[in-house]
């Protein structure tokens, strides 16, 4: 059956395949910019070797002039010219430690020394070198590194890698928290609303309940209908209060729990065994007792409609480190471990009515008003599923 969690879900796939397409050929381009540029900067290099052998070998007809207007035309990439023996020739746009104009490119002080062979050890480990054959047996090897504006351009992706990641995680939070906003608004309107309209019929069933003794309906009968009136006036004021924080007080958990269950036993299909095992000791909390109620009574609807009306239903309660613990384990058809988490969100349901909001609010009542966790803590298809809660104990 096809929810609003999976609408949303799918909704997210989408955005993010659409983010992960545009991202790779964001990257796509910045790499085929970076190879050309990468490649122009190699011609260039090979035309200044040229022009640096052709010095080396220059006779009276050799235009000198044009020659040394190549070198001298480079002045965005880093070059050290070496021989066979690592003397170091010449070397062009370095930003040397110590300043030498006055001495010519061959005279080094020992401070530049050591940084140009530093880098030149560096070169050597790259593919950035260019093997220039002066005459039989005379090499000269030509050492160069990539331009400043090819070094910006190579750090370009991951720059928009950054600016990307950070676009999707404003929009993300920003969708996310007015998706919340919205929800919260709608919740809190059709809570209000709802106690609105019920609070008519409840005060009429009380009235009537009260004057049917007179037309000689049993006292137990009326007593049972006495209590559901006033169970629907109870919701009807847990409804009215969504949305403004609840009246806190310090109750023993154990009762709680006991009315909650006493309440609902009457009112479960015959062929659910209920057991409960609660903690000897107090287990004092602050709490709301309506909504907590509440809670307790949506585990056991769920759980009992997990098991179609066939089954155990057992209720545990007892202190683990500073926290009371409130486990619902029933013999149902279980939760995939897929679900554990989704489960909780809005509109997330396996049944075919209701609007998947019941563990979302109980998920709120116990997380945003008691402090605590409601989480699934196990299930085994078709064997058991076991709700924790765990809220903590006030101190003495």
């Amino acid at each position: 059956m096809l929810n609003i969690y999976d609408l949303r879900r799918r909704g997210a796939v989408v955005f993010m395949t659409a983010t992960i397409l545009l991202v790779g050929i964001f990257l796509w381009v910045s790499d085929s910019l970076v190879h050309d540029l990468s490649e122009q900067e190699r011609q260039r290099m090979q035309i200044w070797a040229d022009a640096t052998r052709q010095i080396a070998s220059a006779d009276s007809t050799t235009d000198l002039d044009f020659l040394l207007g190549i070198i001298k035309s480079n002045n965005t990439i880093p070059v050290i010219l070496v021989d066979d023996d690592d003397q170091i020739l010449d070397h062009l746009n370095f930003s040397l430690p110590e300043a030498s104009d006055t001495l010519p490119p061959w005279v080094l002080t020992p401070a530049n020394e050591e940084f140009l062979r530093k880098r030149l050890e560096d070169l050597k480990g790259g593919p950035n070198v260019i093997h220039i054959v002066i005459a039989p047996g005379v090499n000269q090897h030509l050492y160069y590194e990539d331009s400043l504006l090819l070094r910006r351009l190579s750090l370009y992706p991951y720059v928009q890698l950054l600016i990307m990641a950070a676009f999707v995680g404003i929009v993300y939070f920003a969708v996310t928290a007015s998706k919340r906003a919205e929800q919260n608004k709608v919740w809190v309107g059709l809570s209000k609303e709802t106690a609105h309209q019920l609070g008519t019929p409840i005060s009429s069933l009380m009235g009537w309940v009260a004057i049917l003794p007179d037309y000689g309906v049993p006292e137990e009968v009326t007593e049972e209908m006495s209590k559901d009136a006033k169970r629907l006036e109870t919701i009807a004021s847990r409804f009215s209060k969504i949305g403004s924080p609840p009246a806190m007080q310090t109750e023993n958990l154990n009762d709680v729990i006991t009315d909650a269950v006493d309440y609902m036993q009457s009112r479960i299909s015959s062929g659910v065994k209920l057991t409960r095992r609660l903690s000897e000791e107090s287990l004092p909390v602050s709490l709301s007792r309506p909504l907590l109620e509440w809670v307790m009574e949506n585990l056991i609807k769920n759980a009992v409609d997990a098991m179609e009306g066939h089954g155990t239903l057992q209720i545990d309660s007892f202190r683990e480190g500073n926290s009371a613990i409130v486990e619902v384990t029933d013999s149902g058809k279980g939760i995939e471990r897929k679900n554990f988490k989704t489960i909780f969100n809005p509109g997330f349901t396996t049944k075919k009515r209701g609007w998947g909001l019941g563990l979302t609010l109980a998920k709120r009542i116990i997380e945003s008003y008691h402090q605590g966790r409601i989480y699934v803590k196990s299930s085994t298809p078709n064997v058991a599923t076991t709700f924790r809660i765990s809220i903590p104990i006030t101190r003495e």
